[in-house]
């Protein structure tokens, strides 16, 4: 679906929906790989007035939103995927950048990045506990939103990764680094500059809040969902069928 042209409400009615629709349409696109802070910047966001931010543990704490990404056939209805958020950060939105930076012409785009080898030891990481919650979920009575999303996300790892990749999948050093710099080159160039902002969570505030226009907390940056926090709420999922999260 088309977002509205600037300065129109797309005809909604009454001007109450007008104005929620308007304060609510994406303001920034996070187009990051998983691990690469976006559970940080998602929470850094929502303190700076950007929120709420949608993010994969929307997709666990809503079971119902799984739903949504499942339309087999374009066009997506990004309004309705992202109704009442203001920002997207990692898997699935981030996948979509492309999309999502044309139906919403407005919206700044944000690339979280990191050390290349460092990303990659996490992200492999990840897809370990992955392979092991399948088998946790598997045990459950009914699929958990993350099994529901399988198909799409299969999708998505196997556009950056190959037409092999699934999850658990151990990928090299060298084919996680290209895949990791591939996408990093491919939203550089896709981006205008003006409207993009590479980001690394470990510059903290400064950069982010001069790209958005918004005055410096005076509280710490969050810093969240480290490997070890990652390890208990896999933990967490196999014993209580619930994924917890960070915020």
């Amino acid at each position: 679906m088309n977002a509205p042209a600037e300065g129109r409400t797309g005809g909604c009615f009454p001007r109450k929906s007008c104005i929620y629709r308007l304060r609510y349409m994406l303001k920034v696109i996070g187009a990051g790989l998983p691990r690469t802070g976006t559970t940080s910047t998602k929470a850094a966001l929502e303190q700076l007035g950007f929120g709420p931010c949608y993010h994969m543990f929307e997709i666990f704490t809503h079971p119902d939103f799984a739903e949504r990404w499942m339309k087999d056939q374009p066009p997506v209805d990004w309004e309705h995927i992202f109704a009442g958020y203001q920002s997207t950060q990692d898997w699935p939105a981030s996948h979509f950048w492309r999309e999502l930076a044309v139906a919403y012409p407005d919206a700044k785009v944000i690339l979280t990045v990191r050390d290349p080898q460092a990303w990659l030891a996490s992200f492999s990481a990840l897809m370990r506990r992955g392979q092991a919650m399948q088998q946790g979920v598997a045990e459950m009575a009914g699929p958990a939103p993350i099994e529901r999303m399988r198909p799409m996300l299969t999708v998505i790892g196997r556009y950056h990764f190959g037409p092999d990749w699934e999850v658990g999948t151990e990928l090299s050093d060298v084919d996680g680094v290209a895949a990791f710099q591939r996408h990093t080159e491919a939203v550089t160039a896709g981006v205008p500059a003006d409207r993009l902002l590479i980001f690394d969570v470990r510059e903290g505030w400064q950069p982010l809040c001069e790209f958005l226009g918004v005055p410096v907390p005076d509280e710490p940056f969050p810093h969240l969902n480290d490997n070890d926090w990652i390890q208990r709420a896999f933990e967490h999922l196999r014993e209580h069928g619930q994924m917890p999260t960070p915020f």
